[in-house]
């Protein structure tokens, strides 16, 4: 019996490259056939793609990740741990999503974003550039969380009600000129 083994950075495992894109799969994880692997890009661990998602570029998807629906993981992304991606949402760039995420409908996390622990981010929000999202965060609507920002706690950030809720208190966002 020939087995194929990859190292995604831990020692070889075994390992097969998928039937659409050649990108590599862990056997332990879980990619359809409607899923699309890129040749540069890895899924390893217990981690599923399904649906028509796709990982491409450099991407790495692994640990229990979920990709799924027509979510996107592309350049250099990281999506890791018990991260959901879902919907039409888009991770690229050099962006990292990790611990129990979720980022879903036509949300988007690029740059050199990081998006992390119970944060959920979804509508048409954007987290780009060096921004950082963590813990029970919502960043929501037509958001955009940029440049440096760092969001974390138990914050809701909404462009549609303008308001910032955190830590039990509601503070309106207002125009300075």
């Amino acid at each position: 019996m020939n087995m194929t083994t990859f190292d995604f950075g831990y020692g070889p495992v075994p390992a097969h490259q998928h039937s659409h894109g050649g990108g590599w799969v862990a056997d332990t994880a879980k990619v359809a056939g409607t899923a699309y692997v890129g040749p540069d890009a890895q899924v390893y661990g217990d981690a599923i793609v399904s649906d028509d998602a796709q990982v491409y570029g450099n991407a790495q998807v692994y640990g229990d990740a979920l990709v799924s629906g027509d979510a996107r993981v592309s350049g250099a992304a990281q999506v890791s741990d018990d991260v959901q991606v879902y919907g039409n949402a888009w991770s690229f760039g050099s962006a990292r999503i990790s611990g129990h995420a979720l980022v879903f409908d036509n949300a988007m996390v690029s740059g050199s974003a990081q998006v992390s622990g119970a944060a959920q981010i979804y509508g048409n929000a954007w987290v780009f550039g060096d921004a950082w999202v963590s813990g029970d965060v919502q960043v929501c609507d037509n958001a955009r969380v940029t440049n440096n920002a760092q969001v974390y706690g138990d914050a809701r950030v909404s462009q549609e009600d303008m308001f910032i809720e955190m830590n039990g208190k509601r503070y309106k966002l207002v125009e300075v000129k």
